[in-house]
């Protein structure tokens, strides 16, 4: 049976717009028909350069009746007021992560959501993907026994050396915690289940930023927001996570994530990508392994494929047609509440008890 055509309008064409056109062409029924931008030049140059018919500024894209959902690409400080205009105007809605920038601005997006009887979905959507997949069939399996720890570790993208105009990471809504984070919390919640508390401290490191990128935007950045940060989180199961979270590690030898059970060792790869090896080691064990993958991979693993995104936006179209809804709203919504628990732990010097709570997205394999 064919599958239902989704029309899709993009709104916002920066760095990012590309690896969302080039993940959709995977998926036919997913079909780009508008692209707009606040700047309509670079909106027609976009869709110039990637075959879309239609381009304009965002109002143009609101109004357009031809378009089903709006994929936002928006920077974070934009997302509420954005994809709640969207919502009204009877679209539904896949943004970019993080959901909001603030928990009281998230709460009035899902009301908004609520409201609209339009689905929303949120990036990030890596742990959909072939390694978050088969992480959690591992600890589903009872691979590594019960669950009793996990440590997490998100090391400097090194932005300012190849992004034109990375000053949105070090201001509001930027950080290591707001910008990386979400697809470290996402795969942790995904694996262990919503998160009870959370604890940390965080700071500025370098208080200002050289950008050396080739055709940069700005020189320099006057940094606003922590740069590094460390927090442990304890989960509603009862497993303890430490995370730590920095700009200002340039180079290291940590691991990505690990999770520690009574009965092994889980290794996972980048969370930022949707693929790559899941190494197991059980108590007794002479070294690690390789799991086998539980679904296939969304690109190939050490290439530029790795960076393609649209998972979440397939999955979101799946929910319109009634079937699961995994990188749904709620979700996001508690992963955004452990996220800036993280800061009002620092400023506070206490433990955060999140107000929220959500369900283990339902898997991807087969049980």
């Amino acid at each position: 049976m064919a599958k239902q055509t989704h029309r899709i309008g993009i709104l916002g064409s920066g760095n990012i717009f590309g690896r969302y056109v080039t993940g959709l062409a995977r998926y036919p029924e997913l079909e780009i028909v508008r692209v707009a931008d606040i700047d309509v030049a670079r909106a027609k140059a976009a869709a110039a350069e990637h075959s879309i018919p239609a381009w304009g500024d965002d109002a143009e894209l609101y109004a357009d009746a031809s378009v089903d959902i709006v994929v936002n690409l928006t920077p974070p400080v934009h997302h509420g007021r954005t994809i709640i205009t969207a919502l009204e105007s009877g679209k539904h809605v896949y943004v970019e992560k993080p959901l909001a920038t603030t928990v009281a601005e998230g709460r009035t997006v899902l009301e908004a959501a609520a409201r609209s009887g339009r689905i929303l979905g949120s990036a990030p959507d890596t742990f959909l993907g072939s390694a978050g997949q088969t992480a959690r069939k591992a600890i589903d399996d009872g691979l590594i026994g019960t669950p009793i720890g996990a440590s997490a570790f998100i090391r400097h993208s090194k932005a300012e050396t190849w992004h034109p105009d990375p000053r949105f990471l070090f201001q509001e809504g930027g950080g290591p915690v707001m910008d990386m984070g979400p697809y470290y919390f996402a795969l942790l919640v995904n694996m262990l289940g919503p998160v009870k508390t959370v604890t940390g401290s965080s700071r500025i490191g370098a208080e200002r930023r050289t950008v050396t990128a080739p055709g940069r935007a700005v020189d320099s950045i006057d940094v606003t927001v922590p740069t590094h940060a460390a927090a442990v989180l304890t989960f509603a199961s009862g497993a303890i996570a430490t995370m730590q979270m920095s700009f200002d590690i340039w180079d290291t030898d940590l691991p990505f994530m690990e999770i520690y059970g009574t009965g092994g060792t889980l290794s996972l790869p980048n969370p930022n990508h949707f693929d790559g090896d899941v190494r197991l080691r059980r108590h007794g064990d002479a070294e690690w392994s390789v799991l086998e993958p539980v679904v296939g991979l969304f690109g190939a693993v050490g290439t530029k494929e790795q960076a393609r995104r649209g998972l979440g936006v397939r999955d979101l179209a799946n929910a319109v047609e009634g079937g699961p809804h995994r990188a749904d709203a709620p979700f996001a919504f508690h992963v955004l509440e452990a996220m800036c628990a993280v800061e009002e732990a620092s400023v506070e010097a206490r433990v955060v008890t999140l107000d929220s709570t959500c369900e283990r997205p339902e898997p991807r394999f087969s049980a």
